[in-house]
């Protein structure tokens, strides 16, 4: 338990210093700063040391049968593309910190439970609504990508899907994201939507969405 401890501190210490927020200022660095610390101390205090599992785009494979049905937003998304050890190691536990974080923006533009859902059906289309806007299009899926593109009127997107314990993730490269998230944004009034661009820029190959259950 011990070496497993040190191995997570010193990878999220390397993180730390790879995102250049060491011995640094600005809004930015001290997100991740703040993050990372979490991180750190919640492994020392063996909080979340026992839940570490593997939180990597494509390291459960997800077929077009597993994403057939009607699904509902549960929360923020968050998983890397990188299958290197530290995103294996320390992912599901960054996720978890990136998650918190993202959160607060979520619920500030309005995205609930109540008024984000999509329904995926096995002739190739969909339907959704995201903050109560409903969108629907057609749909296709490459499953050796994990990627789906979305096709509408409202929504012309890709994004990756990944198995979830109690669902499915629809996670997203950060300026699709922010291109989805800026327009509620713009409608709620909120401004402070771009935490999350320099969120994602903080780490390499992070990807940002929505959780989905059933």
């Amino acid at each position: 338990m011990k070496n497993a401890k040190s191995t997570i501190v010193a990878a999220a210490t390397m993180l730390l210093t790879a995102c250049g927020t060491l011995g640094q200022t600005g809004s930015s660095s001290s997100t991740t700063g703040d993050i990372l610390g979490a991180v750190i101390t919640d492994v020392l205090q063996g909080g979340t040391l026992g839940n570490v599992i593997t939180s990597v785009i494509g390291a459960q494979k997800v077929t077009s049968a597993d994403l057939i049905g009607s699904w509902t937003y549960s929360g923020p998304g968050c998983a890397f593309t990188s299958e290197q050890l530290l995103a294996k190691a320390g992912g599901e536990i960054v996720a978890g910190q990136i998650k918190t974080k993202v959160l607060p923006y979520y619920q500030q533009i309005g995205i609930s439970s109540q008024n984000t859902a999509i329904t995926i059906k096995q002739d190739g289309t969909y339907a959704a609504t995201f903050r109560g806007t409903p969108m629907s299009g057609r749909w296709t899926y490459d499953e050796a990508s994990s990627r789906i593109t979305l096709q509408g009127l409202l929504l012309n997107m890709n994004c990756y899907a990944k198995r979830n314990v109690n669902g499915i993730a629809l996670l997203f490269d950060a300026s699709k994201l922010l291109t989805l998230l800026q327009a509620a944004a713009a409608m709620s009034g909120n401004q402070n939507i771009q935490a999350i661009g320099d969120i994602s820029k903080s780490y390499d190959g992070l990807r940002l969405g929505f959780d989905f259950s059933r």
